[in-house]
């Protein structure tokens, strides 16, 4: 006796098509995320070559301007660092009469991972790198790239992780502008910038912006970006809305580091 074969139309694998696609399109955003991870995890391979190709494809255009503005803005940005370091030192020094403060870096572990996939369309800004909690990475972790902080982790699954850029519509980091004690919330615009609101005093173009310390999660002040824009509330005129870049070329990340604190290792062994 025959098997009958199973014959499939075109019109139904169309509607059987059309009807998973609206299901992603209207599931919850925390499956959604899930599901990008286990992807990536799976073809990590074939998407890491397929970034690789694209970048060398963007970087054979003009490779002088790449590799000195990338080594420039990495030195930049240290330079920075150290200076609002430095500055807010020296104002402890001032409180505590000489009191000897611990370095803010020590104790802290830094964990390196490659970029595997880049989803930078409008609204979405995310990386996709290649560790994961085996590697002691969680949610809420900041992640730098040339001495700046470019994202914190999202979730995490099996060995991959998603970073959640500080462009990401979804991305709100506590901030300062150097010369300015007050702090406020900068988030995401999901077109490459970011804009803090309520900001109280008029600030300069070309003002750095720092993500501010975070215990368990930043040990000290690190650079994110710089002023672009400063414009009157609409609605507040004694208030100012501030639009900042970051000072990385997002588009042209290939590896990452992840900072994992001393406190932050303590939580999870409890928890463990």
């Amino acid at each position: 006796m025959q098997k009958r074969k199973l014959k499939v139309s075109s019109r139904m694998l169309i509607v059987w098509l059309t009807l998973a696609g609206f299901i992603f399109l209207f599931a919850p955003q925390k499956i959604t995320n899930k599901f990008q991870l286990v992807f990536v995890n799976i073809f990590k391979w074939p998407l890491r070559i397929q970034r690789s190709i694209a970048l060398s494809a963007h970087a054979d255009e003009s490779i002088t301007d790449v590799v000195s503005g990338t080594e420039h803005s990495k030195l930049q940005n240290h330079l920075d660092n150290l200076t609002e370091e430095l500055n807010q030192q020296r104002q402890k020094f001032e409180i505590l009469s000489g009191l000897k403060t611990k370095f803010a870096w020590e104790g802290v572990d830094f964990v390196l991972a490659d970029v595997v996939f880049s989803s930078l369309n409008s609204g979405s800004n995310e990386l996709f790198i290649d560790c994961g909690k085996d590697s002691g990475l969680s949610k809420g972790q900041f992640v730098l790239s040339e001495n700046s902080v470019i994202g914190t982790i999202g979730d995490v699954v099996g060995d991959t992780a998603r970073v959640k850029l500080i462009t990401d519509q979804g991305s709100k980091i506590p901030v300062r502008i150097a010369g300015l004690s007050a702090a406020g919330l900068m988030r995401g615009n999901g077109d490459n910038s970011a804009t803090m609101t309520m900001v109280r005093h008029e600030v300069r173009v070309g003002d750095e912006v720092y993500a501010v310390k975070k215990p368990a999660f930043l040990p000290a002040p690190m650079i994110v970006g710089k002023v672009t824009q400063c414009q009157r509330d609409q609605d507040s005129p004694l208030l100012w809305n501030v639009t900042v870049q970051p000072v990385s070329n997002l588009q042209a990340v290939t590896a990452v580091t992840v900072v994992i604190t001393r406190q932050m290792k303590n939580l999870e062994a409890e928890t463990d």
